[in-house]
């Protein structure tokens, strides 16, 4: 499967729920994950996709935990169907004021996504 496959999916999925799932270009900054996904009711995350089983480069890493030390949630390596339901999971429970348990503003759905700070199973939070 191609990454243009996976994000393909991850823009239609988001649209499904009215939301955008915009590819960030940032000239002039490298490294910042290639989707902004924007959901109604104030939803906001970001999403690195990859090919199955491709991680994020050095540069790609240290941005996104920036990101996460600004509080902002961040999703790493979505390279399947299964993790961009997992971020459609997220949104959907944000946008009804729903988390769980140990899960704070910049964590991602327990079970896929470690807490601010961590990585793991190229998730994020």
């Amino acid at each position: 499967m191609l990454e243009k496959k996976v994000e393909q999916h991850l823009r239609d999925s988001v649209r499904a729920l009215g939301g955008w799932c915009l590819k960030l270009v940032c000239p002039g900054f490298t490294g910042m994950p290639d989707r902004l996904i924007l959901i109604p009711g104030g939803v906001m995350c970001f999403a690195e996709t990859k090919r199955p089983g491709q991680t994020e480069r050095q540069r790609q890493a240290f941005v996104q935990s920036r990101l996460r030390k600004m509080g902002f949630t961040v999703f790493s390596s979505v390279d399947s169907w299964r993790k961009v339901d997992d971020v459609l999971e997220w949104c959907i429970r944000r946008k009804c004021g729903v988390t769980l348990e140990g899960e704070g503003t910049s964590s991602g759905p327990a079970g896929h996504l470690p807490q601010r700070g961590k990585t793991s199973r190229g998730g994020d939070d």
